[in-house]
């Protein structure tokens, strides 16, 4: 990694589907894990994203943030394809949520989504498991 560029890690998850949800997030070296009430593994995703790249963009603030290279990682290929533009989006839940990720991506030089395995997303996994598992799920 670069001196402009900076790594994430995102998860989310829902124990049932829909059923209670939470996000973790790994942005630079912070750690952020919640709970966002009841949703899909898939909205769960999306919102990791979301919550990531803005909180990217208040640590780094927004001049820096133009000149950063953000690289993505998570453990969900269908978010990693869909965020490619490999795969359609047909969850009507997920377009708009789509549609903040592409404008959030505006703020930063470039924004790289990576699929990763599991075993590589331990952190972010591990907060959203702590945030679900603080709500007795």
């Amino acid at each position: 990694m670069g001196k402009n560029s900076f790594l994430i890690h995102t998860d989310g998850g829902s124990r049932g589907n829909p059923g209670p949800s939470a996000i973790g997030a790994v942005v630079g070296k912070k750690e952020y894990g919640e709970s966002i009430g009841n949703t899909t593994n898939n909205i769960a995703e999306y919102k990791a994203v979301i919550f990531a790249l803005k909180k990217a963009k208040q640590l780094l603030g927004g001049a820096k943030a133009a000149h950063t290279e953000i690289e993505l990682k998570t453990d969900s290929q269908l978010l990693v394809n869909q965020l490619n533009g490999e795969f359609k989006i047909k969850d009507g839940g997920l377009q708009p949520l789509f549609i903040d990720i592409w404008n959030l991506k505006q703020d930063f030089k470039s924004v790289k989504f990576t699929h990763v395995t599991r075993d590589k997303n331990k952190n972010a996994d591990r907060l959203v498991n702590k945030a679900l598992d603080t709500l007795g799920f």
